[in-house]
């Protein structure tokens, strides 16, 4: 709203402005309608202030016309009108008023009173902007930085959010500060946009103080400080910011930066995911499974699992999946086990796509087909679970749901070994040894046997032991044979039991 020019707070002045005004002078009409609207000199009267900016504004002047839009635009004095603000921002807009053409601008990025219109939007943020207006400014710099209304150039996004930033505003400060924190529009400096973070959090904006906790944390563009990382979380969690308030629960859960305290961590994870951060949900929902800083509650960990699952968190999706085939905290059910593992598997969760492969193997809550088990065992394969590795080589040894492929077979007997699966140390020493999939190697079977052996698997030991007794894949040993029939034998191997009595 603009302002008056010397108005005095006296009766006998509003008598001259009226008088004035009644005789058509325009300044004098708006002077009148700036006390009438302040209640300067007179009772507050905005119908009374809006008679006369409409009379000031029919009259050409300028303030006025951005006053009347604005009464109009806010519904004050008169009926909203959305269409008549449209109307009277763009009439002082064009007589050079800045405030009129930020409210021109925001009408046609928003379809206010007119049809929206982007590159008008641009247009009228871009010439307020030059005259100096701050929010133009970071209107201006938001279309550069997103492509509306113009091509899309992060170089000048950058400047015009750096431009009104240093005039102190905390929403382009902390702009600026992910410019400088992602490399957007100029080059990656993670001090410089600590310092921006900083600055807007100095001043109340809640996400930079997230982000300032989250520097702190991390010790990115600073020294890592978890006593600071608390204490911005803490502010920010404090006015309502949901993801500091996961960030303080974390800590207050791990003791970083504080005296751990589940207490405070259930609180914190409770009130966030109240707000509904889905990464809260899930740990709530952890921490009434495993009751930690609350009474164990099986039926609030589903619930809280489901939350969280409904707004898309994978790994809740792979809990509630578990709390169905498990019957915990809700009666047991294998087809909605099944759906919510086939959920969180398109996801991309891969112990999930396991465990919807065993549900296809072994018909549980879906009609059985061994085609799709060996589907979602590739697929959790290829992201590097083992177990899905080693269930994907026993498909292709024994062409079920694919055709049979010993090299195949062998390949992920391979790559499951390598990650340490026993099972497959052991499945990879018989095709080295029977020279399935792989030529023929007595050595490399030897060296899986002892690997497998070392890790307790029994049925290898024993091969080991016949390795070791006979000479194969390495030198004929009859102590480190007698050793390995006697390690087999504990573990109630009825071979080596035999083969040790011999």
């Amino acid at each position: 709203m603009s302002t008056s020019t010397n108005i005095k707070d006296s009766s006998n002045n509003i008598n001259w402005l009226e008088n004035s005004a009644e005789k058509g002078n325009e300044k004098s009409m708006h002077n009148l309608a700036y006390c009438y609207y302040n209640g300067e000199g007179t009772k507050k009267d905005l119908e009374m202030a809006f008679h006369w900016y409409q009379k000031a504004a029919e009259k050409g002047n300028e303030e006025s016309m951005h006053n009347l839009a604005y009464c109009y635009y806010n519904g004050e004095g008169i009926k909203k009108d959305l269409g008549m603000a449209f109307h009277w921002y763009q009439k002082a807009a064009e007589k050079g008023n800045k405030e009129s053409m930020h409210g021109l601008a925001l009408q046609y990025y928003n379809g206010e009173g007119t049809e929206m219109n982007l590159g008008m939007a641009f247009h009228w943020f871009q010439k307020a902007a030059e005259k100096g207006h701050e929010g133009s400014m970071y209107g201006l710099a938001y279309c550069y930085d997103n492509g509306e209304g113009t091509e899309k150039d992060l170089g000048m996004a950058f400047y015009w959010f750096q431009k009104v930033a240093e005039k102190g505003h905390e929403g382009p400060m902390h702009s600026l500060a992910l410019q400088y924190y992602n490399g957007k529009g100029t080059k990656k400096d993670l001090g410089m946009a600590f310092h921006w973070f900083q600055k807007a959090a100095e001043k109340g904006h809640e996400e930079s103080m997230y982000m300032f906790a989250y520097c702190y944390y991390n010790g990115e563009g600073t020294k890592k400080d978890l006593g600071m990382a608390f204490h911005w979380f803490q502010k920010a969690a404090e006015k309502g910011h949901e993801g500091s308030m996961y960030g303080l629960a974390y800590c207050y859960n791990n003791g970083e930066g504080i005296e751990k305290d589940l207490g405070m961590a259930f609180y914190w994870f409770q009130k966030a995911a109240e707000k509904g951060h889905e990464g809260s949900m899930h740990d709530l929902a952890l921490q009434y499974y495993n009751g930690k800083g609350t009474k164990k509650n099986l039926g609030m960990a589903f619930h809280w699992y489901q939350k969280a699952a409904e707004k898309g968190h994978e790994e809740s999706m792979h809990k509630l999946a578990y709390c169905y085939y498990n019957d915990e905290g809700i009666e047991k059910d294998l087809g909605m086990a099944f759906h919510w593992c086939q959920k969180a598997a398109y996801n991309g969760h891969e112990g999930t796509m396991r465990k919807l492969a065993y549900c296809y193997e072994n018909g549980e809550g879906i009609e059985k087909d061994l085609g799709m088990a060996f589907h979602w065992y590739q697929k959790a394969a290829e992201k590097g679970d083992e177990k899905s590795m080693h269930n994907l080589a026993y498909y292709y040894y024994n062409g079920e749901g694919t055709e049979k492929d010993l090299g195949m077979a062998f390949h992920w007997c391979q790559k499951a070994a390598e990650k340490g699966d026993e099972g497959s140390m052991h499945k990879l020493a018989y095709c080295y040894y029977n020279g399935e999939g792989i030529e023929k190697d007595l050595g490399m079977a030897f060296y899986w046997c002892q690997k497998a052996a070392e890790k307790g698997h029994e049925g290898t030991m024993h091969k080991l032991a016949y390795c070791y007794y006979n000479g194969e894949g390495t030198k004929k040993d009859l102590e480190m044979a007698f050793y390995w029939y006697q390690k087999a034998a504990e573990k109630g191997h009825e071979g080596s039991m035999h083969d040790l009595a011999l």
